[in-house]
């Protein structure tokens, strides 16, 4: 795989994710948001707030400053403030996966041969890509989760739903399960 090929494909896998997180989120009314499966466990809104916050720290600046910026703080972000409201978490969440669309559509096939580094450690640029790219395929999986189980029975699948696949591959290349976000 060559730099340029691997710089569209990560852009384009991130902007699945997206859509993917939001799809789910989408199908919940806003209080959702806020609700929890059990004691212990993340609301939505959580996750959201914890993804945004790693976003903004990991990727504003990404190739000039450490990722884990000082002004972060990490352990506020799961907890829910008074002006934590749906709106404001949700502007927050839009912007953050914004600054990561920025910081992906300015690198270049140069820029992959650079070192950065997050909390002290160095990486490759591909490496922090990556890292990243697995960090929020984690946290996505438990928000669909999450919204799925709140969602219940008015649930719209987001991938092959069961007992569909022999119906799924007779109409479509068996890969894509979202419409493709490049072509919007």
């Amino acid at each position: 795989m060559n730099g340029q090929h691997f710089l569209d494909e990560t852009r384009r896998q991130y902007r699945k994710l997206e859509q993917l997180a939001n799809s789910a989120i989408n199908q919940l009314p806003e209080a959702a948001l806020f609700a929890v499966l059990d004691e212990g466990s993340n609301s939505l809104a959580i996750l959201m707030k914890h993804v945004s916050g790693n976003m903004r720290s990991r990727w504003t600046d990404f190739l000039t400053t450490d990722g884990e910026k000082p002004n972060r703080n990490r352990d506020s972000e799961f907890v829910l403030e008074g002006d934590d409201t749906a709106a404001s978490l949700r502007q927050q969440w839009d912007g953050c996966w914004q600054i990561v669309h920025n910081a992906l559509d300015a690198l270049t096939v140069d820029d992959l041969e650079q070192s950065v580094t997050i909390r002290g450690e160095p990486h490759t640029v591909p490496q922090a890509i990556l890292r990243q790219l697995s960090h929020y395929s984690y946290h996505v999986g438990q928000i669909v989760f999450v919204a799925r189980r709140l969602a219940g029975t008015d649930w719209t699948y987001l991938s092959i739903a069961p007992g569909k696949s022999k119906e799924f591959d007779a109409t479509q290349d068996g890969m894509q399960y979202l419409e493709d976000p490049e072509a919007t």
